[in-house]
């Protein structure tokens, strides 16, 4: 499911224009980014966490010479699943 799809179905469950949707699905999403950019953790009860996690610099290889290159450190995010969505993913 992309970002339209889901605009979409949600304006068809809740019986609303789909440019009301696409605001609050915006608003959502930049709410979830301000807050990581802050270091902060987003939790939604039921559903899942999403954080930022530091990479280390570290050394690797050019896969192509084999020759030795240095990674700068990063920050990515991640998702860890709640509960409640792990166990509707079981219960097919």
């Amino acid at each position: 499911m992309n970002k339209a799809q889901l605009i979409n179905a949600v304006a068809a469950k809740c019986n609303l224009p789909k440019k009301d949707i696409d605001a609050v699905i915006n608003a959502a999403f930049d709410s979830i980014i301000e807050s990581l950019k802050e270091g902060e953790k987003v939790q939604i009860v039921g559903f899942g966490r999403f954080e930022v996690r530091e990479r280390p610099a570290r050394t690797g290889r050019n896969p192509m010479t084999g020759e030795a290159i240095e990674i700068e450190a990063s920050r990515s995010a991640a998702f860890k699943a709640g509960n409640a969505l792990k166990e509707a993913l079981e219960n097919k």
